[in-house]
C-alpha cells in the first residue's frame, strides 16, 4: 500500500488534469461559434471545477493540501489539453472538438492509472469512479458532437 504522501500525489495529479480540462473548456467557449457548443463546454468546465474541489477535500483528509487552480506544469504527457490551443487559432469547431477528445482521453488514462490499485484509494474509490464515469460521458458527448460538426 502506498503511503499518504503518494496517495496525495496521485490525487494532485488528477486535480492537475481536471484543471487542464476546466481551463481548456473555458478557452473553447471563447473560440467556438455555436451557442450550443458554448453551453456544453461551460457545463463541462464547471464539472471539472467541481471534481477538483471534491478531490481537494480528500487531499485534506490525507494530510495534504492543494491550492492548485491551474493545470499541470509538467510536460505534454498529461497536458493533452495544450493541443486545444493550436485548434483555437483556426476557430474551427470541428478542430476544437477533436482537440478536446484528446484531452478527455488523457484524463481517462490518468484516472485509470490511479484506479487500477483499489487498495491505495479505497476510501475515495467510489468518488474517483463516479468522476471517471462523468468524464467518459463527456467524451461520448464530444464524440457525438464531432460527427455533427464535421467540416
Amino acid at each position: 500500500m502506498k503511503n499518504q504522501e503518494e496517495v496525495v500525489s496521485d490525487l494532485k495529479g488528477l486535480i492537475n488534469i481536471l484543471n487542464d480540462g476546466k481551463v481548456g473548456y473555458k478557452e473553447a467557449v471563447e473560440n467556438v461559434e455555436s451557442p450550443n457548443l458554448k453551453s456544453i463546454f461551460l457545463e463541462f468546465s464547471n464539472q471539472r471545477y467541481a471534481y477538483a474541489e471534491e478531490l481537494k477535500q480528500h487531499i485534506l483528509q490525507h494530510g495534504g493540501e492543494s491550492e492548485n487552480d491551474e493545470g499541470g506544469v509538467l510536460g505534454a504527457l498529461h497536458r493533452a489539453w495544450l493541443d486545444i490551443k493550436d485548434a483555437f487559432t483556426s476557430k474551427n469547431d470541428s478542430a476544437i472538438l477533436e482537440a478536446i477528445t484528446t484531452g478527455e482521453k488523457a484524463a481517462l488514462d490518468k484516472y485509470d492509472e490511479v484506479l487500477k490499485n483499489y487498495e491505495n484509494h479505497a476510501d475515495h474509490h467510489a468518488l474517483l469512479t463516479k468522476q471517471r464515469e462523468g468524464i467518459a460521458n463527456a467524451l461520448a458527448k464530444i464524440e457525438s458532437l464531432k460527427v455533427q460538426y464535421q467540416s
